[in-house]
């Protein structure tokens, strides 16, 4: 039961109650990603619409300290859905809505994700635009063993679009009905090109509604296979040997002036404006910046190497699947309202709301500093060497998490856009997960040395 953003919070309310829900879920994420929540009886909502819900920000990764603890939750009553697989027909009916998180003071808490992503969207909108995203979030679908310890047991052998083999549909369909659900619009579901991987793909539209959605995605995803008995994994490269899961995102800017998207134009080959070639050139100067927030775990960068469709160089094309953005061609008769971007080293582990705003901030940056697009390059970097890639001047990725956090520590425009606040935190919690698995001594190691030294 989605709710269209013009129904007065209260009406919601009222319906809700009307259809049998007697639970609502108040969600957020933390700094992380995680999502969060706080569940009150239906009877209380109204009052959390009127006044907030109060709740304890030192048990949340990345919040407050003890001392200053209180905040309070605010609902988004566009964002409210029944949850449908639990619904109201039953006992224990439930809804969810996503909320925004505030101080004691009624000041918007810096620390919460959606709002660091809200301040980057209205600087886009005081300069003119609607920033419009897409991300595609691949996953894979586990089983468990006959000990029903969970492993990288592909769910199946198929492939990319594969049919005969692809023992995923059934479960596909009962996701896609369950992103429906939430008023989420699928366009279009599918087998990856990995044993037992897949996507499912919804909706362009504005950044933090599909922020909200990709929450929704993995929240509703991990559910759904639950009840078929599997396990679906956002997590990067759960695999070695084959491709691993990006969530390669898709940017566009809306001229409210001129009611157009800002990033066509017919001047030239890739149908580029200098608007979104600027843009591009901000994320192409950011994205070493950047990928500590894109790409935020020690598993993302065993993803981000040659080979496997994944980008390492910080190129523009639109041929070349190892350059960092792509521009994929539109559809006839579509040619200036499809023209975007494609980013393609943000990965699904990362927390959405924070990679779309450092991804809005280091583009608009690229505008106001008027920064050149260079010329693209539409031949595969992975059959090219070394020596001939640094000749033209061609910078990588960071290669690990170690040196992507060291890259945004010095990157002002990424951390302003996160505020100190989130990057102290997040650089925090990070630091401490690359030294946990720097010291960790593996079992490749014991495998590789043990006998030999």
């Amino acid at each position: 039961m989605a709710l269209a953003a013009s129904i007065d919070g209260i009406e919601a309310v009222e319906r809700a109650s009307e259809s049998g829900i007697r639970f609502v879920q108040l969600q957020f994420t933390d700094i992380i990603g995680h999502v969060k929540a706080v569940t009150i009886p239906i009877h209380q909502l109204e009052g959390s619409v009127r006044h907030g819900t109060w709740f304890d920000g030192s048990s949340i990764e990345g919040f407050t300290r003890i001392a200053e603890s209180d905040q309070y939750l605010v609902p988004d009553m566009s964002t409210f859905a029944e949850i449908p697989w639990q619904k109201g027909s039953g006992p224990r009916g439930t809804a969810r809505v996503i909320c925004d998180v505030f101080t004691p003071r009624g000041e918007p808490f810096v620390g919460d994700p959606r709002g660091v992503l809200r301040s980057q969207v209205e600087r886009a909108r005081r300069l003119g635009y609607i920033v419009n995203t897409g991300p595609e979030l691949e996953f894979f679908l586990f089983r468990r063993d006959e000990h029903g310890k969970l492993g990288p047991l592909p769910h199946d052998q198929a492939g990319y679009f594969d049919f005969s083999t692809d023992l995923a549909q059934e479960v596909r369909q009962d996701m896609v009905d369950a992103l429906e659900a939430f008023g989420i619009k699928v366009e279009a579901a599918h087998h990856e090109v990995a044993a037992g991987q897949h996507e499912i793909d919804f909706e362009y539209s504005d950044a933090l509604r599909t922020a909200d959605n990709a929450i929704t995605f993995k929240f509703a995803l991990k559910a759904i296979a639950q009840r078929h008995g599997l396990h679906a994994t956002f997590m990067p490269k759960p695999i070695f040997g084959i491709n691993g899961s990006g969530m390669h995102t898709h940017l566009s800017l809306f001229s409210i002036e001129s009611q157009v998207n800002a990033f066509a134009s017919t001047a030239n080959l890739y149908g580029l404006s200098e608007t979104a070639r600027a843009f591009m050139a901000g994320i192409l100067a950011h994205a070493r910046g950047m990928s500590a927030i894109l790409a935020p775990t020690v598993n993302s960068y065993k993803r981000l190497t040659p080979g496997y469709e994944a980008p390492t160089y910080l190129t523009w094309g639109r041929t070349n699947r190892s350059a960092l953005i792509r521009v994929p061609k539109v559809s006839p008769g579509k040619s200036t309202e499809g023209t975007r971007a494609e980013v393609r080293c943000p990965d699904p582990s990362s927390n959405t709301y924070l990679a779309f705003a450092v991804l809005i901030a280091a583009g608009l940056d690229g505008m106001e500093r008027g920064l050149e697009l260079g010329a693209p390059v539409e031949e595969s970097l992975f059959e090219i060497d070394a020596a001939r890639i640094a000749e033209m001047g061609i910078r990588e990725m960071p290669g690990s998490l170690g040196e992507a956090l060291d890259e945004l520590e010095r990157d002002t425009v990424v951390r302003d856009a996160l505020g100190e606040h989130v990057y102290g935190h997040f650089v925090e919690a990070k630091r401490a997960e690359w030294n946990e698995f720097r010291l960790h001594v593996s079992q490749w190691e014991l495998d590789r040395y043990l006998e030999a030294f």
